[in-house]
């Protein structure tokens, strides 16, 4: 079969010829103007017409799912959101990515993520709408650029099925509706490989440098994560540039010191600063960006030696990764994690492997097109491949949300490999078509049983039709001469079968997605499953209403809870107790353990409620904190960044996050609180529910008896989150002191203590 040119031919093959007459200009119209509206609607004159009209249907259909109902979420993840608020009022809270306008401490992340947040915020008013509509633009941004990448070397078909597929990904839907930064890392990684592509077609400098701005970039919004797949493109161009190879080695040096340039100037502003001068570095225990970044952002998520964390890793042996879940080549097959993006990725690990056999003899003796089509595959292949190993492997912190990291390679490779196979034709074409459609139906059938009571007639509905789809395809191969019209109308039929039940699944998980409200720090997309972990197992929230057989009695609200069988080795990752764990149930799924009765007062008690999600502020505690605020520096301060959060987001006033998001950060020391306080620049220190649960109280733990306040494995720790295992922690101390020294004032189910009326003597 002879080469094909995307800029030549049709989808399907055929030679495409361009019927049009020219610009036909309105009386009274620009020329100019005609024009661009002309390109608009009717694209690239080597496009077929339905081209398009069906890419901007596409993309109204994908932006109308992204903002639908979007404020039910309200403020979402209430860290990052807390942060966006600061960042709105503060320009020095905008730059370093403050938790509060103060300047206390950072989130744990660097602050390029929060900025398009930040401005909209400052534009339109803080709100849930004016936090989130930017993420949901990133989403629609990112299934047009990816169309637009595929569509270059493989045609409209492919590019509209890759953005298909990508625009209901449910782990993709979950994002792009969500305030965390992985939506825009998602669209700086497609952005990075757009430009790799680009610059492969003919050596240029200019694309390549621009993919090391977006890696760059890439590393301001998460760190080391947007590297994953940087050695994979490198090498691929390296291998593959159509340019002499000292000229590639040179082009790939000025690339990378583009990356620096880009994701470095802030980190250099950071690390040369005096640290009075900035907010403390949230997430690191020595107030350093670089140690955030290689340690607990960095290479504590692959190893999970992560200091700081509340529980992560610690090993991985025997394919465990400790708290975070299984770890293994089929990890992201498993009840946590296939509903949220395998559907399609045996399809795509096939095509793949298809596509670069067929395309392999593309040396200097075959065209240049097809080598470039093996190029592109490669590209995309590795970024999926490199990305697909380290999160099997990876022993540290590792969400199910981490997956919309490979759902745009994916769904490149879905419709680059389909459209690639399906021009060549044949009977061996067909039969990978056919295999591919029987094995993406099966799997989509697994998938859906593992949530048997939420729509029990899509999973055979999904198999039967899928099967059909693959024997149709089957059969139109080996057609004969006298039916080969037949068979060529009775494979288009099977082969739209196939799409339609391959992508009818995920579509399924979407339209339940964005039904669904998400709080919280863990997020899933979908149904609850069987066989789930239990934390952040199920859609929404941690603890949930209707929970099934994982959720913890009297747990939060804002979803389904895991139908799972809780965390893997009971209580908190790592073993760790917790105070308040269920009496009945422990932590989602595990026996044992005292104070179920306390587990729907966990929010405000800086419990896992309090972890992972913010407290509930009643318009009493809200009125207390706003009583005067403004002569404080910070209205109040509490334990950890998500009941901190709370309270600035009802309050809209500074409030300090003790010890970061996980209470374990070293700042502020006691010394330095004791300081701010006898300054007069905090009010209120936030206890938490009724029961108080000061840090340095000794509890109940979930399966490990009497603890004090969260001892691990590793040895007693005095205080909740505050320190390591053996550690006493800053947070602890503060609040031991605040505990023995001033007055407490309960309002509700709320407990504040009041730091400026100490106890009488």
């Amino acid at each position: 079969m002879a080469p094909e040119t995307a800029a030549h031919h049709a989808p399907d093959g055929g030679p495409q010829a361009d019927t049009s007459t020219g610009p036909q200009t309105a009386p009274g119209e620009s020329p100019a103007r005609s024009g661009l509206v002309r390109r608009i609607v009717r694209g690239r004159p080597a496009d077929p017409r339905w081209a398009r009209p069906a890419l901007l249907a596409l993309l109204a259909v994908t932006a109308a799912l992204y903002v639908w109902d979007l404020s039910a979420s309200k403020y979402a993840n209430q860290f990052y959101s807390a942060a966006v608020q600061a960042g709105s009022v503060s320009w020095k809270a905008f730059f370093f990515g403050s938790s509060d306008a103060a300047n206390a401490i950072t989130v744990d992340k660097p602050p390029a993520s929060l900025w398009p947040m930040e401005l909209s915020v400052r534009l339109f008013g803080l709100s849930s709408w004016a936090i989130l509509v930017p993420e949901a633009l990133m989403g629609v941004t990112t299934v047009g650029v990816l169309y637009a990448t595929v569509r270059r070397r493989f045609g409209a078909a492919a590019g509209l099925l890759s953005a298909g597929a990508l625009a209901i990904t449910p782990v993709a839907v979950l994002m792009f509706r969500f305030n965390n930064p992985d939506a825009m890392l998602c669209l700086l990684m497609v952005c990075a490989v757009a430009c790799v592509l680009r610059a492969l077609e003919a050596g240029r400098t200019k694309w390549l440098v621009l993919a090391g701005v977006c890696f760059g970039l890439g590393f301001l919004t998460k760190t080391l994560q947007a590297w994953l797949i940087l050695p994979a493109l490198a090498v691929v161009y390296a291998c593959c540039a159509p340019v002499a190879v000292r000229k590639r080695l040179g082009q790939l040096l000025l690339a990378g010191a583009a990356l620096v340039v880009s994701g470095g100037w802030w980190v250099a502003i950071v690390e040369l600063l005096p640290a009075s001068a900035r907010p403390y570095v949230g997430g690191s225990q020595t107030n350093s960006f670089l140690e955030l970044t290689f340690g607990y952002n960095g290479l504590g998520r692959i190893d999970g030696n992560e200091r700081g964390s509340v529980g992560g890793g610690h090993g991985g042996a025997g394919g465990r990764g400790g708290g975070w879940g299984q770890t293994g080549i089929t990890r992201l097959f498993s009840s946590d994690m296939g509903g949220q993006i395998s559907w399609l990725l045996p399809a795509a690990l096939i095509l793949l492997v298809v596509a670069v056999c067929v395309l392999w003899r593309a040396r200097r003796a075959v065209a240049a097109e097809q080598a470039a089509q093996r190029a592109e595959f490669l590209v995309w292949g590795g970024a999926l491949l490199m990305t697909f190993t380290i999160f099997s492997f990876m022993s540290g912190i590792f969400h199910q949300y981490y997956n919309i990291a490979l759902s745009p390679y994916i769904a490149a490779l879905v419709g680059m490999g389909s459209v690639l196979v399906w021009r060549r034709g044949g009977w061996l074409a067909r039969g990978v078509l056919a295999g591919v459609a029987a094995v993406t139906a099966v799997w989509s059938y697994v998938l859906l049983d593992r949530s048997p009571q939420w729509l029990p007639w899509l999973r055979w509905t999904v198999l039967v039709l899928g099967l059909l789809a693959a024997l149709g395809l089957l059969l139109s191969a080996g057609a004969d001469a006298r039916v080969r019209r037949r068979a060529g109308v009775v494979a288009g039929v099977a082969a739209g079968l196939g799409v339609a039940t391959a992508l009818a699944g995920p579509l399924a998980y979407t339209l339940d997605t964005i039904n669904t409200p998400k709080g919280g720090s863990i997020i899933t997309a979908g149904p609850a499953v069987q066989g789930g972990r239990g934390f952040g197992g199920g859609p929404g929230r941690m603890f949930g209403r209707g929970g099934g057989k994982g959720a913890v009695p009297g747990g939060t609200t804002g979803g389904r809870g895991s139908a799972g069988r809780g965390f893997p080795g009971g209580g908190f990752p790592g073993g760790q107790g917790f105070p308040g764990a269920g009496r009945t149930g422990g932590w989602p799924g595990q026996p044992g353990g005292a104070g179920a009765e306390r587990a729907g007062r966990m929010r405000g008690a800086g419990g896992m409620g309090g972890l992972l999600e913010g407290a509930t502020v009643s318009d009493r505690a809200k009125r207390l904190v706003e009583r005067n605020a403004d002569h404080y520096t910070w209205a109040a301060a509490a334990i950890g960044s998500q009941n901190a959060a709370s309270y600035q987001l009802a309050t809209q006033k500074p409030v300090m996050a003790i010890g970061g998001f996980n209470g374990s950060d070293p700042s502020p020391t006691l010394a330095q609180f004791q300081r701010y306080v006898a300054e007069g620049k905090i009010h209120y220190f936030i206890a938490g529910g009724r029961d108080g649960f000061p840090a340095g109280r000794t509890t109940r733990g979930g399966a490990g008896g009497k603890q004090t306040g969260g001892q691990q494995a590793g040895g007693k720790q005095a205080g909740g989150f505050g320190g390591g295992p053996g550690e006493r922690g800053t947070s602890s101390q503060i609040s031991a002191w605040i505990e023995k020294t001033f007055t407490k004032v309960t309002v509700g189910d709320a407990t504040f203590y009041d730091l400026t009326r100490r106890k009488a003597s």
